[in-house]
């Protein structure tokens, strides 16, 4: 999964960084690549709320499949996690 954020208070985006950090790999200033079970998601999710402002942040949650990740291209620094997860339902 890629999580990117736009926050505007300093603090809030400090704060979402830091958070975002116990969960991925920092990637760019503002994404991070994270891989994690769905009961992880839930936890980051309801970590992260209390430090947006519904009207002015967001933050974006791309999922990415196993066959996404063969696809993704780098342009410069960088490269791609080789650390693979599985889930069964």
């Amino acid at each position: 999964m890629v999580v990117s954020y736009d926050i505007c208070n300093d603090k809030s985006r400090r704060k979402v960084m830091k958070t975002l950090e116990d969960f991925g790999r920092r990637v760019q200033f503002s994404v991070f690549e994270c891989q994690l079970y769905p009961e992880q998601i839930k936890t980051l999710k309801s970590k992260l709320q209390p430090h947006i402002k519904d009207t002015q942040d967001s933050i974006r949650f791309y999922f990415i499949g196993t066959e996404d990740i063969n696809r993704i291209q780098i342009i410069g620094f960088g490269k791609v996690s080789e650390e693979k997860l599985f889930f069964f339902q």
